[in-house]
């Protein structure tokens, strides 16, 4: 394995940012030469050393510095446009755009998660209003089939690109929801502001197709992967405070798990 050859001619931030990554290609693996740069590519984008913003030039100049052919180059930057990090831009040449939201599995806020991993997130608020519980919904909260509950449904971004369709319903005696403040904090957050103490929550994870809908909130195909979440989350005294129904851009997202040995 040897270090690829880079000639150091410029010197814009994401410039500097990809010299001092220093690839690596074994040309006697079987590993095609575009997935190796293409893995170690997408690995500096989670890792932050490149960041949003940064660029790092066009197809030819690549080539030339990281001594590639430039169909090699091509391919390994398309498999990361495919996967949302990269976009090319007509004149810049390629930019990095974001890294893959990788969230861990504990009782936390999306909002809360973004924000301390640099995400930036933001938040439009699609519907904020009282409806009659369904009975799925009445089930997760403890409460009567057509009693009042609000409803909030969400489009969570992060760097100005949707992340997360986020679809929650809570008592409506809980804490008062401003489509405001909705839209400029986190829904646990102003639970905990209002002295709601959140404790536990059942969960569950699954994966399904996008909808013709979904994909126009997400900015996907239809048909494409979504990773999926209900939860109901109880605070300290045992009371169903909320009831979350989520779908999250698998191209964009995913589920951290920790796993131990049982003994």
């Amino acid at each position: 394995m040897s270090p690829v050859h880079r000639t150091p001619q410029r010197t814009a931030p994401g410039d500097r940012a990809l010299d001092s990554i220093g690839f690596t290609l074994d040309r006697t693996s079987p590993v095609p030469l575009y997935y190796q740069f293409a893995r170690q590519l997408e690995a500096a984008i989670e890792q932050g050393t490149l960041a949003p913003g940064n660029l790092l030039g066009n197809e030819v100049d690549l080539s030339v510095r990281l001594g590639l052919s430039r169909p090699t180059v091509r391919q390994a930057i398309q498999s990361l446009v495919d996967k949302g990090l990269l976009v090319r831009r007509r004149g810049v040449g390629t930019q990095v755009v974001h890294s893959k939201v990788r969230r861990p599995l504990e009782l936390s806020s999306l909002y809360d998660d973004l924000e301390s991993a640099g995400q930036e997130p933001t938040t439009l608020v699609l519907r904020n209003e009282r409806v009659p519980a369904s009975a799925e919904v009445a089930a997760a909260l403890g409460i009567a089939e057509g009693a009042e509950v609000t409803v909030l449904e969400r489009l969570r971004r992060t760097h100005g690109r949707p992340v997360a369709f986020l679809c929650n319903h809570l008592p409506t005696s809980l804490l008062e929801l401003p489509t405001g403040r909705l839209e400029s904090t986190g829904l646990y957050r102003m639970m905990r502001s209002a002295g709601i103490v959140l404790h536990s929550a059942r969960q569950s994870i699954g994966a399904r197709s996008a909808t013709a809908e979904e994909g126009a909130l997400l900015q996907e195909q239809e048909g494409a992967a979504l990773l999926t979440m209900r939860r109901t989350a109880y605070d300290v005294t045992g009371r169903p405070v909320e009831y979350g129904s989520h779908v999250y851009r698998a191209s964009r997202y995913a589920f951290e798990f920790q796993l131990l040995v049982r003994t």
